[in-house]
């Protein structure tokens, strides 16, 4: 399920700037041969970074790709891991749910004023800002779940499982990921890729 997810936001963020890039390969040619603009590509691409920056946040939840501050992590007695691990979900979970509060009064607002885009479009502010809400209720939703789930996990005593499920990427887990990744895409054996990382070595600051 969490695959398939990242793969439809993955293919979805991507169709995006594809669909924006077009636009400003089209842009770029009405204006060097026949000196005509659509005056839109700029606000395009404004929409497209703020929509595909939820999308963005999404999927670094699901790939624990968010930056952590874990110098002292790996030092620590399990027991304070899984409680950091736990509160980081948490503090997560809180601000993806307050950022989907304020975007909801942000639109209401753009509904009130009736406010409009200062570009030669006016495009009613309504509008992008609905797509916007769309991926930031996402991103809360994924973040509040994966919360109570770590929750339930420390409730039942399942620190394994919730230390496997939030504990900060290493560099050995990164590197895994690209060989599989390479694998996949050349049939190149992950052992034959690169050279294996020393035990030793020490994590990556990112959850």
């Amino acid at each position: 399920m969490k695959d398939k997810l990242e793969r439809w936001l993955g293919t979805v963020f991507g169709l995006i700037f594809v669909a924006l890039s077009l636009v400003v390969a089209v842009e770029t040619t009405l204006r060097k041969l026949f000196n005509v603009s659509l005056q839109g590509a700029d606000e395009l691409g404004g929409y497209a970074l703020a929509v595909g920056a939820t999308i963005a946040f999404s999927l670094a939840l699901l790939g624990r790709a968010h930056i952590r501050v874990d110098v002292l992590h790996e030092r620590l007695p399990k027991p304070a891991q899984v409680v950091l691990n736990w509160l980081s979900a948490l503090s997560l979970a809180g601000f993806a749910a307050l950022m989907a509060y304020l975007g909801w009064f942000a639109i209401q607002d753009s509904r009130s004023y009736q406010s409009v885009a200062q570009t030669p479009w006016a495009t009613p502010l309504v509008y992008p800002q609905t797509a916007w809400l769309v991926g930031l209720i996402l991103f809360g939703a994924l973040a509040v779940g994966i919360a109570l789930v770590a929750t339930w996990q420390l409730m039942t005593g399942r620190s394994d499982a919730l230390n496997a499920m939030l504990h900060p990427r290493s560099t050995r887990e990164e590197l895994k990921e690209e060989l599989d990744d390479l694998q996949e895409r050349s049939g190149l054996h992950p052992a034959t890729a690169a050279p294996a990382i020393p035990r030793s070595e020490s994590h990556a600051g990112v959850a």
